[in-house]
């Protein structure tokens, strides 16, 4: 989906309005077999919960519908991409029991929102995934729910327990916010099996934990201090998070400082940012690059100029998208000890305790490759666990899909090589089948990019 004209498509998820819960006519009880026991099927530990039948658990069925929001989902994925249909099944909307109030889906006005979808035709599995950036529960369904509920799996996803530009603002402690987002998959995942187990008869045979972004972040987590829930994961670019560097907050400040004028493009080179990729930085200047910026540093350092952003990023999408001036100054290092320990609570080891498959655009402009899971791989290396990990490099993929859009000569989407990786995973937690070693999938000069990505394909190896 191309941006809207002065509206990036990053901060639609921010803008879009309050869903009202309406049924369509045909997700009632009685339809058919697949609505038998609907109301049986109760999520434990959810202060609220709402089921349909519908003939159609995919985006294809669902947008316009209450049941999705694909405003949440814009800029993710590429147009052209196909998607699956005709997948029936039960869906339950709810939310756990949490203060916080950020997230207005359904007219809720509730945060650790979730949707689980249950579907007809169930292959005895269970994925989980948490929203990527700061969207909510739906922002996933055309990239990952679609395809997995094709596949037969059952699917879960929360929103973190909160959302929105807004999101440190939630919890006591510098850090509290990102904290929940852990602590809520955990929660939603345990709730799921349990729920699928009503629903099937049997507890799921296979559990996997995947997501995008702030996901690829929480399958990391997730793998490393929960591998007892899951089989596997999938990581689509995920943040980094070290007490010490490389994290967000260590390469962000070079990109405001160039955005005001302080800076060179040399600095975002030394900071892990791709030759190449200048191209993207316009763009990224306007919508990721200073709202990233600020909204990390006061949920982890809000000492740091309480003025900006203050109470709130902002109310309008320009307010929002801009900097802080002071943020080109801002030097973590220097930071005190108090902030470091902010961010190890949520800090990643690379300790995973279940097979791992991560995917990086070497394009990516928010999350630069170089300063992130180049990293990641280094520090599962190091921690003894290279042989349960798989590290793909995706020539030309940035941290968006959308951005082909307006670039299918210099891009291509990484949700093709997603869908590989996750087929991969399955063959190797399931069969033994080994996926192929550490490499960067070329960008092929002929061929259907948005739709295709052989994993095995001819390319270069990758270094660590």
């Amino acid at each position: 989906m191309r941006p809207s004209r002065g509206i990036p498509f990053v901060v639609a998820s921010l803008l879009a309005a309050a869903l009202s819960w309406s049924a369509p006519a045909s997700a009632t009880a009685g339809d058919g077999d697949h609505c038998a026991g609907q109301r049986d099927v109760r999520v434990p530990g959810a202060a609220f919960q709402q089921s349909a039948c519908l003939p159609d658990l995919t985006t294809t069925g669902l947008a316009g519908t209450p049941f999705t929001d694909m405003a949440d989902q814009a800029g993710l994925t590429a147009r052209g991409t196909r998607t699956p249909a005709g997948v029936p099944g039960i869906q339950i909307d709810g939310y756990f029991p949490d203060s916080s109030r950020f997230n207005a889906t359904h007219g809720w006005r509730h945060d650790a929102q979730f949707v689980l979808r249950l579907p007809n035709r169930w292959n005895g599995g269970l994925v989980v995934t948490g929203s990527p950036g700061t969207r909510r529960q739906y922002a996933t369904d055309t990239a990952i729910s679609d395809q997995v509920l094709a596949l037969g799996y059952a699917y879960a996803a929360t929103d973190k327990g909160n959302s929105g530009a807004d999101f440190y603002r939630d919890g006591k402690r510098p850090g509290d916010a990102v904290a929940e987002w852990n602590a809520r998959t955990t929660q939603l995942t345990r709730a799921a099996r349990k729920a699928v187990a009503q629903r099937y008869g049997h507890a799921p045979r296979r559990t996997y934990m995947t997501g995008l972004s702030n996901g690829g972040y929480l399958t990391r987590w997730q793998l490393e201090n929960h591998p007892e829930l899951y089989d596997g994961g999938v990581d689509w670019e995920g943040a980094l998070w070290t007490a010490e560097g490389p994290n967000l907050l260590t390469s962000l400040p070079t990109a405001v400082a160039r955005m005001l004028g302080s800076g060179r493009d040399e600095d975002l080179y030394a900071v892990g940012f791709a030759r190449g990729s200048e191209f993207l930085w316009p763009y990224h200047e306007q919508a990721y690059w200073g709202v990233t910026q600020k909204i990390y540093r006061a949920e982890f350092d809000p000492a740091y100029d309480p003025g900006c952003p203050g109470p709130s990023a902002g109310t309008t999408p320009e307010r929002i998208l801009a900097p802080c001036a002071s943020d080109a100054a801002y030097d973590y290092a220097s930071r005190p000890a108090s902030v470091h320990r902010a961010v190890a609570r949520v800090a990643l080891t690379g300790r995973i305790g279940r097979p791992l498959i991560t995917l990086h655009g070497d394009l990516d402009t928010l999350l630069p490759k170089a300063a992130d899971s180049d990293v990641y791989a280094r520090m599962i290396d190091a921690s003894g666990r290279g042989p349960r990990h798989r590290y793909f490099t995706i020539a030309g993929g940035t941290h968006v899909d959308g951005l082909y859009d307006i670039h299918p000569d210099r891009l291509r989407p990484i949700l093709p090589c997603y869908r590989s990786a996750f087929d991969a995973l399955v063959s190797w937690v399931e069969r033994g089948t080994r996926p192929p070693a550490d490499r960067t999938v070329v960008r092929p000069a002929n061929g259907d990019v948005l739709n295709s990505c052989a994993l095995s394909a001819p390319v270069a190896p990758a270094a660590r």
